[in-house]
């Protein structure tokens, strides 16, 4: 599906969903790295309508379990009014821990778009059983600019 956008950046021209949508988690990212939080964005999209969002909040709140994708997890449960984030669309800037692949595993979300790969914490690193086996997984989605955020907010703190 091609979305029609009249912005500058794009000229007019058709851009990918999945970029659109990893664009609105990079923002995000952005604005944890602005407070000082490992810049990972999470966005949930459901028929064309984002329903959640959250930014890395660990430190603000003093919580590892307080990842982005957590956040969004819980926004989009409270919007829908349900656990369950069957025919949903979680857009991550940063490949899912093992923690919240588990997660999304018990949302039963039915695709994961995330831009940078984590070789380290990322779920893939244990292969991916953990994700349920209905879920989509589409990697690399603007995967330069998630990944030079990222390695920005690190150097930075070194």
């Amino acid at each position: 599906m091609k979305i029609y956008t009249f912005e500058e950046s794009t000229g007019g021209l058709p851009v990918n969903q999945d970029e659109l949508y990893m664009r609105e988690a990079l923002k995000l990212a952005q604005q944890a790295f602005d407070e000082d939080e490992v810049p990972i964005g999470a966005i949930i999209v459901a028929q064309g309508k984002i329903i959640g969002k959250g930014y890395n909040l660990t430190e603000r709140l003093n919580d590892v379990t307080a990842h982005a994708e957590m956040q969004a997890f819980t926004a989009a449960a409270n919007f829908l009014g349900g656990k369950y984030l069957k025919d949903c669309t979680l857009y991550v800037t940063v490949e899912p821990c093992v923690m919240c692949a588990g997660a999304s595993y018990w949302t039963q979300v039915s695709k994961i778009v995330y831009g940078a790969r984590d070789e380290k914490r990322g779920y893939s690193a244990i292969g991916s059983s953990i994700i349920h086996p209905k879920t989509t997984v589409v990697p690399g989605v603007l995967e330069a600019e998630c990944a030079n955020l990222i390695k920005s907010f690190f150097r930075n703190k070194r």
